[in-house]
């Protein structure tokens, strides 16, 4: 065995959250180490959130066509699409992402990057397997963020041959005539209707009774039918699943249909447990995931830190950075600080947008509570769009107003999600946000429209409009 290589902190994976750890540990003026089992590039850029967009951008834009014979269109019927060639240009936008994501690791790491697979001997010291051999490593720090991927249960192997997961789906050369989706989550719905709007048959399935990981009942009523319009919804039901000849019968309850291919989008695992966890001796939960605290990302009290995907608490790329910024920076000196963490904001970009900010519905006190509501048959903007299925529902303390959280799927929902995300975390109350502008026609006037319901429901401690602010003079 070679002698041990020294450095001031290692990091493991170099994905988003790996990179964001990295920067830190650089900007401390500490030594370091990127460790990377390949292939290089985020999972975001590779097989997450751009080719997502990528696909659904692509789905849209052909869909388009069943609008235009509204607007006097003629000859849409004549139209066709060549899938392969529509996968293609996706996977060349997927590798200029990924690409540059892999030039931004090996610009930052230069030759401090090490690619091969690591495993803990000990909780500083890391044996790293690589093309050449053996490597070992021992650090004052390590930051673990090595990432997930698809999970692919035992359930599934009598289709196996037939079953793609969410990673392996942008890598397919030609798409199939017929697709089944195990799993409605948020990825689940993308890919879903990303497929359906590109003219492929879809059947999604899932145990929970709504698409999009939707918690709010009220929601969740009008998300059904509003999806349910592009492809078929097995909701609430087990689906049994057999090969045949020509691909996979899928079986729930009356009904009976055959796909050519299943995509699994039942979630991701993290990429923890060839790391030797428990023989080095961390801390793990009764699923092998390190015991971690999320306002330092430190392991009970090993000099080890744990971001992103890996420690499978928030798996979104804003909150990979984060973790990796609060991770690195704390590796990278004696004494961990306690971060305080972003209010939570999740979207599936399904157009209309499912999105959730803050204090989900089932989170929310059983009493003390006020919801304003607002629906896209009231907005001018979303009627012109064509949403006026879009609902948003926002929650606010009963005694004041101040916002704690909402639910909507709504056009535009991105956007509205991130106008609360930020008014919740600044503590605003539904009387501040009426005191600042809206413009008209916007889909913003639905805040508008849900802040007005909830300071209706308010006691009224003020005589003076709702949205109108005294004038202050100095």
């Amino acid at each position: 065995m070679n002698t041990e290589i020294r450095t001031d902190v290692v990091i493991i994976g170099a994905g988003s959250a790996g990179l964001y750890a990295l920067r830190e540990v650089r900007r401390a003026g500490k030594d370091f180490l990127l460790i990377d089992r390949g292939p290089l590039g985020t999972t975001c850029a590779r097989v997450g959130c751009m080719p997502s967009k990528v696909a659904l951008h692509a789905g849209a834009e052909w869909a388009t066509r069943k609008a235009l014979p509204a607007i006097g269109a003629s000859g849409t019927e004549t139209l066709s699409i060549d899938h392969a060639s529509t996968w293609a240009k996706l996977r060349e936008q997927r590798d200029f992402f990924a690409g540059n994501a892999a030039g931004k690791a090996r610009a930052a790491a230069g030759d401090r990057l090490i690619e091969g697979r690591a495993r803990f001997v000990e909780p500083t010291l890391i044996e790293v397997d690589t093309a050449s051999g053996a490597r070992r490593i021992r650090a004052d720090a390590v930051v673990i963020a090595t990432g997930s991927r698809p999970v692919m249960p035992g359930w599934l192997e009598p289709v196996r041959d037939r079953t793609i997961s969410t990673d392996d789906l942008f890598e397919l050369d030609a798409l199939p005539r017929s697709v089944g989706i195990l799993g409605l989550g948020a990825i689940g719905l993308e890919m879903g209707l990303a497929l359906s709007r590109l003219g492929i048959r879809v059947v999604g399935a899932d145990l929970a009774t709504n698409v999009g990981a939707i918690v709010d009942p009220v929601i969740g009523e009008r998300a059904r039918p509003r999806f349910g319009q592009e492809m078929e919804l097995w909701l609430g039901v087990e689906t049994r699943l057999e090969r045949t000849e020509t691909g996979v019968s899928m079986r729930a309850d009356d009904r009976e249909t055959e796909v050519e291919v299943l995509l699994a989008a039942l979630g991701r695992r993290p990429n923890t447990d060839g790391l030797g966890l428990a023989e080095a001796g961390f801390p793990l939960d009764a699923r092998g995931t390190p015991l971690f605290d999320s306002a330092t990302m430190q392991i009970g009290d090993l000099p080890v830190y744990i971001a992103g995907d890996a420690n499978a608490d928030r798996p979104l790329m804003h909150e990979a950075a984060d973790e990796g910024a609060i991770a690195g920076f704390n590796a990278a000196r004696s004494t961990p600080t306690r971060f305080a963490r972003k209010v939570s904001l999740g979207i599936a970009f399904s157009d209309p947008d499912v999105a959730s900010v803050g204090s989900r519905f089932d989170a929310l006190p059983a009493d003390g509570i006020v919801i304003g509501l607002a629906g896209g048959d009231k907005n001018g903007r979303a009627r012109i769009l064509g949403a006026t299925d879009s609902l948003l529902r926002v929650y606010a303390d009963a005694s004041d107003g101040r916002l704690l959280g909402a639910a909507m799927v709504s056009a535009g929902g991105e956007h509205l999600a991130h106008l609360l995300a930020w008014a919740i975390q600044r503590g605003e109350t539904a009387r501040e946000l009426l005191a600042l502008p809206y413009y008209h026609p916007v889909v913003e006037e639905m805040l508008q429209t849900a802040l007005q319901d909830i300071v209706s429901q308010l006691p009224d401690a003020s005589p003076y409009p709702a949205g109108l602010a005294l004038e202050t003079r100095l």
